[in-house]
């Protein structure tokens, strides 16, 4: 096991070069959603080089890589990200964006250039596989999800996946920089999105008595669902409801006849999700009713809690301890934040991590995902290379990880 660990780092380090070389050329062509033309033929085009076979799925905005070893096994699945998100990038890098409006501020790149990275030598390793690894490059993570589309096409069939895994970087928790997160269990919230329209009757601002003021209304909507959480959740179960967007009106003087509400809501549990979706339409149908308006709530369900596999996740987590003993972090509480790598694991146990590796800007301030100065660490890729090659080789070795 020891030489093992040791050759799992030396090989990622050797190829270290060519991940930062990938991760800058695919964050110069950032691309939104399901539609990623040129990030797949720069993925296709490697997977060419490297020789590994691929299919395409999501009508070619997505690609399955399968390496096969000497013999049959088991099959561990790696899954990556590739889409980016509608922000201007204000790093001054020399790779920065070459898509106006768009940019990896999420480190996608980082996760396709490792991904691809891993899949190299895997593939020139093959040998000592007893079994086979696919690689899951998928596109749409940030909204709508390609997730679910992937694995209604089949991409986690033929061979189907006995354990999948994933990580990603930047900070998403408060870590120590380049440590590496594990956690059991909830890991991320389910991710969903509300849209509530208040009707009333729109009129002159000086004659408030003779209209319904939606804007009035849908201010005490705002405050009722705060309530949910406060009032109505246990005080030790997580959850959230955020109003992001209100819009209506036009004028100083003119009261309108509808007001429009967006906003996001999460949780760690289905029972919990159910009735948030459940009490924010109560609350602003009854709220807007009492004030002798209306409002029509629209609730949309993204991705699912986010469930770590415990038995699977103590195992890379004790692979990665004897990597990097100094490294890891237990993490103690989720984080709110959604991803759709959460309906792979709902298919097939396995374990998404974290690795901390935000860099700073050039005014030294390490600025967070989504951010449009975000950068990562580029000297903590081979972290993530290696642990995939390393759970990859122990987990496919004749010995087949039980």
């Amino acid at each position: 096991m020891k030489t093992m660990t040791l050759d799992a780092v030396k090989l990622a380090k050797d190829n270290e070069n060519l991940t930062i070389e990938m991760r800058r050329a695919l964050h110069q062509i950032p691309e939104l959603e399901l539609e990623l033309p040129e990030t797949v033929a720069y993925v296709k085009r490697k997977l060419d080089e490297f020789g590994i076979a691929y299919r395409e799925l999501i009508n070619g905005n997505a690609l399955v890589a399968t390496i096969y070893g000497a013999e049959e096994g088991k099959c561990l699945a790696i899954r990556a990200d590739m889409d980016a998100l509608p922000v201007t990038e204000e790093t001054g890098l020399e790779f920065a964006s070459t898509h106006p409006g768009n940019m990896h501020a999420c480190g996608h790149d980082s996760h396709t250039a490792i991904a691809l990275t891993v899949a190299k030598i895997l593939n020139e390793h093959k040998d000592a596989l007893h079994g086979a690894v696919k690689f899951i490059f998928q596109p749409g993570e940030e909204i709508p999800g390609g997730a679910k589309p992937m694995i209604d096409e089949g991409a986690l069939e033929n061979p189907r996946p006995d354990y999948i895994m994933g990580m990603h970087g930047g900070s998403l928790i408060d870590m120590p920089r380049g440590s590496i997160g594990f956690k059991d269990n909830e890991l991320m919230a389910s991710m969903d999105r509300f849209s509530i329209t208040v009707k009333g009757i729109g009129g002159h601002g000086a004659n408030p008595q003779k209209t319904v003021d939606p804007i009035i209304i849908a201010g005490e909507i705002l405050l009722g669902l705060q309530k949910i959480i406060s009032r109505e959740l246990s005080p030790v179960d997580r959850a959230l409801v955020s109003v992001c967007k209100i819009e209506g009106g036009s004028s100083q003087n003119i009261i309108p006849d509808e007001v429009h509400m967006l906003g996001t809501a999460r949780t760690l549990n289905e029972t919990t999700r159910d009735m948030v979706e459940r009490r924010i339409g109560e609350i602003a149908s009854g709220i807007a009713t009492t004030y002798g308006g209306s409002a029509t709530t629209v609730y949309e369900r993204f991705y699912p809690v986010l469930n770590n596999d415990p038995e699977f996740t103590h195992y890379v987590k004790g692979i990665t301890s004897k990597l990097y003993p100094d490294d890891i972090v237990d993490m103690e509480v989720p984080t709110m934040g959604g991803e759709d790598m959460a309906f792979y694991l709902r298919e097939i146990p396995g374990t998404f991590m974290f690795l901390s590796n935000l860099a700073p800007a050039k005014d030294g301030v390490c600025y967070p995902n989504h951010n449009a100065k975000f950068d990562l660490d580029e000297s903590t890729f081979y972290k993530s290379v290696s642990i995939f090659v390393a759970t990859a080789l122990d987990m496919l070795k004749a010995e087949v990880h039980q």
